[in-house]
């Protein structure tokens, strides 16, 4: 699962890691929608599919 979810930040939120680095600057990115929903609608097909095996 954490493979999957690192997959998606990096490639739909374009996030280097999922892992907090205590800054501001790191840590906190602005996003649009679109993205986040795209990122969201991916996790849970990836989820759908690891039940379904």
């Amino acid at each position: 699962m954490n493979k999957e979810l690192q997959r998606i930040a990096k490639t739909i939120l374009d996030l280097e890691t999922l892992e907090t680095r205590n800054s501001d600057s790191l840590d906190f990115k602005e996003q649009a929608v679109w993205n986040i929903k795209e990122a969201l609608e991916q996790a849970y097909k990836a989820g759908q599919q690891s039940v379904s095996k």
